[in-house]
């Protein structure tokens, strides 16, 4: 399980007030919960069994370090997927992404598809602004609340 995988996980944590997530992918088991979060200490599972045949619970320092302040700034909107589907970022393979980062977007502007039950739907831009991120890979599937964009306003 990746770095990035972990990160939102814990996103996920923080932004529905659970008091704790257990996932386990290939082999590898995770549980986060809300208390070790508060203490900046992050419970990880080891991949190797211990007596028993269980897994150890093992705790690690968080290794996340501090949201830059250019993603805490009160300017910054983020676009989220309202449903569940593949997000991609142009209409083709061939064709050239809707967006990229640094373009200057307009409210209602198409910065993505998403692809559910083979219906293809616009994602529009809620804001203009300038596209600072685009965190979510083309191709990949999203989850509804997932973020899209990170726009900067301009207003």
């Amino acid at each position: 399980m990746d770095y990035d995988k972990i990160k939102r996980l814990i996103t996920l944590v923080e932004q529905n007030k659970l008091t704790e997530l257990a996932v386990e992918e290939e082999g590898l088991s995770v549980t986060i919960k809300a208390e070790a979060l508060e203490k900046h200490i992050a419970p990880v599972a080891t991949a190797q069994p211990g007596l028993h045949g269980e897994f150890e619970e093992v705790f690690v320092e968080e290794i996340f370090e501090a949201p830059d302040e250019e993603i805490a700034a009160e300017n910054l909107v983020e676009i989220r997927s309202l449903m569940i589907g593949v997000f991609y970022r142009c209409p083709s393979p061939d064709s050239p992404s809707y967006i990229e980062v640094g373009d200057e977007i307009e409210v209602g502007q198409t910065i993505g598809l998403i692809e559910a039950m083979k219906v293809f739907s616009e994602v529009p831009s809620e804001v203009a602004g300038k596209v600072i991120a685009v965190p979510a890979e083309s191709g990949k599937l999203v989850q509804q609340g997932d973020v899209l964009v990170v726009v900067e306003t301009t207003s």
